[in-house]
């Protein structure tokens, strides 16, 4: 079991990156590099800091206020096994996981990666595709562009397509 993740940082407690009091891991590292990226310090996949997902989930369950933990980047998919294995040890306390990717939830299950699968299996709100500077909307919530899709996880497991969190 590998439990070292390479992040950008963390946000203790944020509001904006999903639904209720979130801690937020920034994970290091993405392929995309989207013009007008919100994160664009997280690109190099060999900036941050490595860090042990023991010792985030410590300070997670150190605050009683959060709702949930939300995994951003960078690209959180690129790193998948250490986020799921941190989503699954997040679920034992009864939070919730909201993860962000510039790939589409279609593009990730077309990987057929067991990582990537382990990670999507531990994520309750999914906030898919590429940051496109020409839709950027700062008015949408919890997402940067038009194009971006909140998708209900839960909803999408069991009705085998992708179904979308209200308020969409």
């Amino acid at each position: 079991m590998g439990y070292e993740l390479r992040i950008s940082g963390v946000e203790p407690e944020s509001i904006v990156d999903g639904p209720g009091f979130r801690y937020v891991v920034f994970a290091q590292g993405c392929p995309r590099n989207c013009p007008g990226c919100h994160n664009p310090q997280t690109h190099s996949f060999t900036g941050g800091r490595i860090a042990d997902i023991r010792d985030l989930f410590r300070e997670i369950c150190a605050d009683p206020l959060l709702k949930g933990v939300t995994f951003s980047g960078g690209e959180p998919f690129c790193q998948p096994g250490p986020l799921a294995e941190l989503g699954r040890m997040v679920h034992t306390r009864g939070l919730d996981v909201v993860s962000f990717s510039g790939y589409l939830y279609e593009e990730l299950t077309a990987m057929r990666d067991p990582g990537v699968g382990a990670l999507l299996a531990q994520t309750d709100i999914l906030i898919d595709g590429p940051f496109i500077l020409a839709q950027k909307d700062l008015s949408l919530r919890f997402r940067g562009s038009r194009n971006q899709r909140v998708i209900d996880m839960d909803k999408t497991r069991r009705a085998g397509t992708v179904v979308l969190c209200p308020e969409q």
